[in-house]
């Protein structure tokens, strides 16, 4: 599969025996939204829902970690999901919330992973099929696997914050990254790492709710002032809308990407992070 599939294509593709379609679908903590509720009055037939808001390390103070290796393995098993099979994630989030399932489940191990492109506002628009109620597959092995090569944790962003190895780029608004809007979590500081740029997540989609692509997508980084030849790390507010400019980026061809999972959840609580405002410098 390509990273990014049409409403087409999946229409085409549903039934297929190694193909799982997935409602990855998280709303915000202050959204009165129900994803579970939602899901159940009306999805794509044959798919099983991702519920991310307990794919967490509960352990951790730092709100949205990663979970363990095993606990995320034992959720994709009894979802039906595991070794061979082709993995279509949508949603229906302001959040684009998919994009966090596909960064979770590559990162875990999955290799055929992909996100619908317009998700599921798209699906319906074009007025597909929904089935109702709550979906059950059959458990499937999921190999136990992370690579934490594509994790950043706050001491490697520290440093480099001296080195700058590595391109930041913060997906959340620029009201929240300059620090004129401060974040709703009580106790978290405004403004942004030092040296980072800003690239809200909701510049990378045109109006329909389609991601940008080609050339399109190029300009939207550029415009950012963001040198794609660096490695690149993303972060936000807690590790959900980065891995949707992840995603925008390996849409680019780019694999050097990596995901700071406290993000500024974690940076803004920390009295001894140097904390930056207003806007970035542009190059």
């Amino acid at each position: 599969m390509d990273l990014l599939v049409s409403t087409e294509w999946l229409a085409e593709e549903l039934g297929a025996s190694d193909l799982r379609v997935v409602d990855a679908t998280q709303f915000m903590p202050d959204d009165p939204r129900n994803a579970l509720e939602e899901y159940e009055a009306g999805h794509i037939p044959g798919t099983v829902f991702m519920d991310l808001t307990n794919l967490i390390d509960s352990h951790n103070p730092v709100p949205n970690m990663l979970p363990p290796p095993e606990k995320f393995a034992s959720r994709m098993q009894s979802l039906g999901l595991g070794d061979g099979s082709r993995i279509v994630l949508y949603d229906d989030s302001p959040i684009k919330s998919a994009a966090r399932a596909w960064f979770m489940l590559t990162m875990f191990g999955a290799y055929d992973v992909a996100i619908l492109d317009g998700g599921l506002a798209k699906w319906k628009a074009e007025g597909r099929p929904l089935a109702q109620g709550r979906e059950m597959l059959r458990h499937r092995h999921f190999t136990v696997w992370k690579d934490d090569k594509a994790v950043r944790n706050k001491a490697e962003m520290i440093a480099n914050m001296s080195s700058g190895a590595e391109e930041v780029v913060d997906a959340r608004s620029s009201a929240r990254f300059t620090g004129q809007e401060r974040d709703p979590r009580p106790g978290v500081a405004p403004g942004h790492i030092p040296g980072s740029r800003n690239l809200p997540y909701s510049e990378l989609f045109n109006a329909d709710g389609t991601y940008k692509k080609g050339e399109d997508l190029k300009a939207t980084f550029a415009a950012a002032g963001i040198d794609m030849e660096k490695p690149m790390v993303t972060t936000c507010g807690g590790g959900m809308t980065a891995a949707v400019v992840a995603f925008g980026a390996r849409l680019l061809g780019k694999k050097d990407i990596a995901l700071y999972d406290g993000s500024w959840a974690e940076w803004g609580t920390d009295p001894a992070t140097r904390k930056a405002t207003g806007a970035a410098c542009v190059a």
